[in-house]
């Protein structure tokens, strides 16, 4: 089950409790500063209720305890007064962009070079008002006929182009993996290829999205790679497996991969990108508490 499909699930169950009427979801601010344990936390919006305004995700977001979001790229859309009540929402809650998705190109394909290079110049001006410096991509769909040196090739050549464009704005890429069940034409399918390009590419720019989810259903041993790799890790994504609903309901020991990650000294943000179970306020804020519990130990 793919990321659309998981949009169109249960959200008219979801949507109940915050669309009263037309004003909408307007979520109870936290009482005070959140403690974090001096982590960051972030939430990818498009796992939360679909018609949620982004000032309502942002209400949310800091209801649950988060000091971060993680976005498409919607805000490409939004009218000047959009920009000014989401700017002014944002720097109230004081709720930072971590990461965008710009598009979505074939890395290994150079013949998409002009539309990657259209996709992050329309993204950066936006992006730098939001104060988001880090673009996620995925590396996509296989180009028929490479070999996987000739694809291995191109996805290194074209994060080195992407980097250059990006360098001027301070503005980091992250690979992600996306597993093969997903997506069967996916061209990076594991974060042990992903770490191996983003070494070749050689660039502190240029890292890898760790998305716990994705690689259990693709290799698992998702510590060990954790612990060899954590130089090249640039973001992490958590959900549990089967579903994509939050840590345990699933398969993955998340408190095992959290205690790593303290140990490790990983300082950059968690996001959680999972479809909730119950009340998103409510379980986002439990998943936020474990983790946090669990990297005191």
């Amino acid at each position: 089950m793919n990321r659309r499909e998981f949009q169109k699930i249960s959200t008219a169950a979801w949507l109940m409790p915050f669309l009263a009427g037309r004003q909408g979801f307007a979520a109870p601010a936290p009482s005070g500063p959140v403690d974090n344990g001096g982590h960051k936390f972030s939430i990818m919006l498009w796992t939360l209720p679909k018609g949620l305004s982004f000032e309502q995700q942002l209400d949310l977001a800091a209801a649950a305890g988060f000091n971060g979001v993680e976005v498409g790229k919607e805000y490409e859309k939004w009218t000047p007064e959009e920009w000014k009540r989401n700017l002014a929402k944002q720097h109230a809650l004081g709720i930072a962009v971590d990461s965008a998705v710009p598009g979505r190109n074939a890395l290994a394909d150079h013949s998409k070079r002009t539309a990657l290079r259209d996709d992050l110049m329309a993204a950066i001006p936006g992006a730098k008002e939001l104060g988001c410096k880090q673009f996620i991509y995925t590396a996509y769909t296989r180009v028929p006929g490479q070999t996987p040196e000739q694809q291995r090739a191109a996805i290194v050549d074209t994060l080195k182009y992407a980097a250059d464009l990006l360098e001027k704005d301070q503005i980091e890429i992250v690979l992600e993996p996306i597993d093969l069940l997903e997506y069967k034409l996916e061209a990076v399918p594991s974060v042990a290829e992903a770490f191996e390009i983003t070494r070749a590419v050689g660039s502190p720019r240029v890292k890898v999205l760790y998305d716990f989810y994705h690689e259990q259903r693709q290799a698992g041993n998702l510590i060990e790679k954790l612990e060899k790799n954590i130089d090249q890790v640039g973001l992490v994504h958590i959900a549990d497996v089967p579903g994509r609903h939050q840590p345990g309901t699933g398969e993955v020991n998340y408190i095992n991969i959290y205690r790593k990650l303290a140990e490790l000294h990983y300082d950059r943000y968690i996001c959680m990108e999972f479809s909730p179970v119950g009340d998103p306020v409510t379980v986002l804020k439990a998943a936020r508490l474990k983790a946090i519990a669990a990297m005191k130990v």
